[in-house]
C-alpha cells in the first residue's frame, strides 16, 4: 500500500501490484513471448529481409543477432517491475520527474497506437481475404475490407474492456495452437514447393561486402526497433512476476528463441512463394489468398487472427493504456487508455505504413531512433546512477523525492533531446548517415551516458533508500 499518494499521479491500475495479484510464473513469460512474436509483423520482419537482398542464413542471424542485443535493455528495464510492482510509466518518473515522465510514456504510447493500428489493419484484411476465399464475387468490392478492418477493431476493443487477466488466459491458450498451425503452413509450402532445397536456395542479391553492410546496419537497427517500445514498457508486464527469476528465465528463452524459430517460417515462406508463384510474396495473408483452397485459407487466415489478436492486446495496448493513465490518473483508467489507444490507431493510417515492405522497416528505424534515448536514460538511471534503489512512495508523491524542479528532471530531457538530434541528424546529412542507420544504438549510449554525467555532476549519489517491504529481490 502507498502511503499518503497524491491524487494526480495515483490510480489502483497505476498502483504497486499486491503479493496476490503477483502470479505469473517463468511459462507465463515464455508464453508471452511465444503470443507476441508468432504473428504476422514478426512474419513480414523477416520476409522484408529477403524481399531487401539478403539469402535466408544472412536474414536469420540478422534477426537473432537485433533479438539478443534488444534482451539486454528487456532485462535491466524489466527488473524493476519484478522488484517494485510498478508500472513503465510510474517506473520512469524517477529519471524523468513526476511531470517530466509524461514525455516518455506519450512517445511511447504514439508509436504503440501505430503498431495497434498496423495489427488491426492486418487482421481486418485477413478477414477480408477469407471472405474473399470463401465468397470470391467479395473480390471486386474494397468496402469488404474496411468494414473487416473495423470490425476486427471492435473486437480488440472488446477484450480492452474485459481486462488485463484475459490477456494472460488468451496468451496461455494461444501458444500451443500457434506451434501447431505454424507447423502445418511450414510443412504446406515445403510440398508445394518441393522441399527445403528450393524453397531455401535462392542466393545474396549483395555483390559485395560493402553492399552487405550498407543494408546490414538499418535492418539490425529495424530488428533492435520492433521490440524497442515493449524494452520500455516490460514493467508492465514484469509486476506481476511471482518474483525475479520467473521473468529473467522466461525472457531469456523465449525472447530469442520463438523470435528465431517464426522468423524463420516467414523467410522459408517467402523462398517458397517465388518457387510457386514466381515472385516473393511478403505478406502471409497475400499469401494464404494465393491459395484458392478454402479449407487451408480458413484455418490459416483463423491462425493469423488468433495471433494478431495477442499481439496487439499485450504489447500494443496494456503499455499505452498505462502511459495515457498516467496523464491523468483521475479521470483516465485502464479501460480509457485503451479505448483511446484504439482511436489514435486509426487516426494513424496504417494502411499507409503497410503498403511496402520498405514503408514497414523504414518505420522501425525511425520510431527506434525516438525510443532508443529513453531506454539508454531508464538503464542509466537505475542501474547506475541509483544501484536499483528507489522510494517506491516518493513516486505517487508530488512534492516528494522525484519531483526535481516542477515535476521536471532537466538534465533527462537534455539528455532525450541530444540522444534524439544524434539518432536522427543523419537523416537529414548525408556525410552522417551512418548515424541514423544506427539510430537505436546511437541514442541509446548517447543519451544514457550523457544522463548519468549530468545527474553525477548535479547530485552527486542519490541518497540511501531504505528496504521496501513490497520488494521482490
Amino acid at each position: 500500500m502507498v502511503l499518503n499518494p497524491d491524487a494526480r499521479l495515483y490510480n489502483e491500475d497505476l498502483a504497486p501490484t499486491s503479493p496476490a495479484q503477483r502470479t505469473w510464473g517463468t511459462y507465463n513469460y515464455i508464453a508471452l513471448w511465444f503470443s507476441m512474436s508468432m504473428e504476422v509483423t514478426t512474419y513480414m520482419l523477416a520476409s522484408s529481409l529477403i524481399a531487401g537482398g539478403m539469402n535466408w542464413k544472412q536474414a536469420v542471424c540478422t534477426i537473432l543477432l537485433g533479438n539478443l542485443i534488444v534482451l539486454i535493455p528487456m532485462i535491466l528495464n524489466a527488473h524493476a517491475g519484478a522488484k517494485y510492482g510498478i508500472p513503465f510509466p510510474v517506473f520512469v518518473r524517477a529519471s524523468f520527474g513526476t511531470r517530466g515522465a509524461n514525455i516518455p510514456a506519450i512517445l511511447r504510447a504514439i508509436v504503440a497506437c501505430g503498431w495497434f493500428g498496423i495489427q488491426s489493419w492486418i487482421g481486418g484484411t485477413a478477414i477480408a481475404q477469407m471472405v474473399n476465399v470463401l465468397w470470391p464475387s467479395t473480390v471486386a468490392m474494397p468496402a469488404v475490407t474496411w468494414v473487416c478492418f473495423l470490425g476486427f477493431w471492435m473486437l480488440n476493443m472488446f477484450v480492452v474492456w474485459k481486462g488485463v487477466e484475459s490477456i494472460r488466459f488468451l496468451q496461455s491458450f494461444s501458444a500451443p495452437f500457434m506451434l501447431v498451425m505454424s507447423a502445418l503452413l511450414l510443412g504446406f509450402m515445403l510440398h508445394k514447393a518441393g522441399g527445403f532445397g528450393p524453397m531455401l536456395a535462392a542466393p545474396s542479391q549483395f555483390t559485395s561486402t560493402g553492399a552487405f553492410l550498407k543494408y546490414f546496419f538499418p535492418a539490425l537497427t529495424g530488428m533492435v526497433g520492433y521490440w524497442a517500445t515493449l524494452s520500455l514498457n516490460i514493467p508492465d508486464f514484469t509486476r506481476y512476476a511471482k518474483n525475479q527469476d520467473s521473468q529473467i528465465l522466461g525472457q531469456a528463452f523465449g525472447l530469442p528463441v520463438v523470435m528465431t524459430m517464426y522468423s524463420f517460417l516467414g523467410i522459408a515462406c517467402t523462398s517458397a512463394s517465388t518457387v510457386v508463384f514466381g515472385e516473393p510474396i511478403w505478406s502471409p495473408v497475400v499469401l494464404l489468398g494465393r491459395f484458392h483452397q478454402p479449407l487451408l485459407a480458413f484455418l490459416g487466415l483463423i491462425a493469423l487472427l488468433v495471433a494478431t489478436l495477442n499481439v496487439n492486446i499485450g504489447a500494443n495496448v496494456v503499455g499505452p493504456s498505462n502511459d495515457f493513465a498516467n496523464l491523468a490518473p483521475k479521470w483516465i483508467s485502464f479501460r480509457m487508455g485503451g479505448l483511446i489507444t484504439g482511436v489514435l490507431g486509426l487516426a494513424i493510417m496504417p494502411w499507409r505504413l503497410m503498403s511496402s515492405s520498405h514503408n514497414y522497416l523504414g518505420w522501425l528505424v525511425d520510431y527506434s531512433a525516438v525510443l532508443g534515448p529513453v531506454a539508454g536514460i531508464m538503464v542509466a538511471d537505475y542501474f547506475f546512477f541509483r544501484r536499483r534503489r528507489l522510494d517506491v512512495n516518493a513516486l505517487y508523491q508530488w512534492r516528494g523525492a522525484y519531483e526535481y524542479r516542477n515535476g521536471l528532471n532537466g538534465e533527462a530531457l537534455i539528455a532525450l533531446l541530444l540522444g534524439i538530434v544524434l539518432a536522427l541528424i543523419g537523416r537529414f546529412v548525408p556525410s552522417l548517415e551512418w548515424l541514423f542507420k544506427l539510430a537505436w544504438f546511437v541514442g541509446f549510449f548517447a543519451a544514457g551516458v550523457v544522463y548519468l554525467a549530468l545527474m553525477t555532476m548535479r547530485y552527486g549519489q542519490p541518497a540511501p533508500v531504505p528496504a521496501d517491504e513490497r520488494e521482490l529481490v
